[in-house]
């Protein structure tokens, strides 16, 4: 398993424990595994930031 596919389910865990129920939790849980991608991404090599940065 790579760093992606573990971030993204890191996230959901977190935000079904965070939040049980409810279209608010839906949001919650969807959001944080958003973030979760993001971050395996960039664990990964797949996405640079530098280049949402402005920096080089």
């Amino acid at each position: 398993m790579n760093f992606t596919a573990l971030a993204l389910l890191s996230g959901i865990a977190l935000g079904f424990a965070a939040a049980f129920g409810g279209f608010s939790a839906f949001l919650l849980v969807l959001v944080l595994g958003a973030l979760g991608l993001l971050v395996g991404l960039v664990a990964d090599g797949k996405l640079n930031v530098s280049q949402f940065t402005g920096r080089r």
